[in-house]
């Protein structure tokens, strides 16, 4: 199968969704939002998003499954299996907040053969097929050439829902905080893992993710060049709900970690 070209025309259907977005975000009721957990939040805008994509995506593969963040569809025992997040960032959405995207991945089996991110607001189409680099917007990106920690910028993510591991989390914070120039705080892991892998952050790392949220990402960042792994250095980052992308710092990012981190 050419993956290639089926990203390709998979990138027509993700910007018009992206359209649909931008609009329903000029005019969006906050007291339309539903929350699906403690701080999860759900609106009409994430539903219809999802419902026009997994539609797409059918037509364009009509033997692939889904994995989907609003159960739109199902059908996940499939070789090809596309996972989707229409809409990255729905708290940041739904405060106005001008930082959230369309996330689409496909898995063959355990790997990632395609996957595009789609930051709407500055209307940058992230996309990358197995084997044939990354890019945005046409222009092939690379993951920062800067080797070390301390001149590095990272993202991470806060968690939202489950604090049992809150105090592993601040320490790391607190040294990342005196060893690199810094953290960001996006609040959309798409975005994030996009912005590894065109080198505005030299590397990315959360906790508690869903496949939805980092499968087209984590492509992104190691077509560019990039390394994904878990806490543990393994790769169990799609399902195993630990992530860390970035360019050479990965190991350097991976000790820090290590050395906080306790399972409860």
């Amino acid at each position: 199968m050419d993956f290639q070209q089926l990203t390709l025309k998979t990138i027509d259907l993700i910007a018009f969704v992206g359209d649909y977005i931008g609009n329903e975000a000029t005019r969006f009721d906050y007291h339309r939002v539903e929350e699906k957990g403690l701080n999860d939040l759900v609106s009409y805008v994430d539903k219809t998003a999802e419902s026009k994509l997994v539609e797409g995506l059918e037509k364009l593969l009509p033997e692939a499954g889904f994995i989907t963040e609003e159960g739109t569809a199902g059908h996940t025992e499939e070789v090809l299996r596309w996972v989707v997040d229409p809409l990255d960032g729905t708290t940041n959405f739904t405060h106005g907040l001008p930082v959230y995207a369309i996330s689409v991945g496909l898995m063959e089996g355990d790997d990632l053969v395609a996957g595009v991110v789609y930051e709407i607001n500055r209307k940058e189409m992230f996309w990358a097929s197995r084997g044939n680099g990354a890019k945005m917007n046409n222009k092939s990106i690379y993951v920062s050439p800067r080797a070390k920690l301390a001149e590095s910028l990272l993202a991470t993510g806060f968690p939202y829902y489950n604090f049992t591991q809150m105090q592993s989390y601040l320490s790391i914070l607190n040294e990342f905080m005196h060893t690199t120039h810094g953290l960001r705080r996006m609040g959309s892991a798409a975005v994030d893992l996009a912005y590894v892998a065109c080198g505005r952050f030299e590397g990315f790392f959360e906790y508690n993710l869903n496949a939805w949220d980092v499968a087209a990402g984590s492509l992104l960042v190691k077509e560019a060049g990039g390394r994904v792994t878990d806490f543990n250095l393994s790769d169990n980052f799609l399902f195993g709900r630990e992530i860390i992308a970035a360019n050479k710092v990965l190991d350097e990012m991976q000790a820090i970690i290590g050395r906080h981190w306790h399972k409860y």
